[in-house]
């Protein structure tokens, strides 16, 4: 699968589970030729999402959300996750 493909479908699986205020994708994968979990095919991201969801959970709490929204892709088309997630500012 491309990387344009499982960019579309994390944005699904996010906006599904947290209907983020923001929600930016970034593929990080050629920063990562050569290394190992890249031989696979499996991507490298960085997530930048920002949610009412967050609201009153801890940096793990929320990173822990995230990678349970993204589990169906984890390690087949995802190798590494990096996260920001936040809380609306109001």
């Amino acid at each position: 699968m491309m990387n344009v493909e499982r960019i579309a479908r994390m944005g699904v699986l996010l906006r599904e589970n947290f209907s983020p205020e923001l929600l930016e994708i970034i593929d990080d994968s050629h920063h990562h030729v050569g290394h190992a979990g890249a031989k696979n095919g499996a991507g490298h991201f960085t997530v930048k999402i920002c949610s009412e969801a967050f609201v009153g959970k801890t940096l793990v709490q929320r990173h822990r959300m995230v990678y349970t929204a993204v589990d169906s892709m984890m390690h087949s088309e995802i190798h590494a996750l990096s996260i920001e997630a936040t809380v609306p500012n109001k």
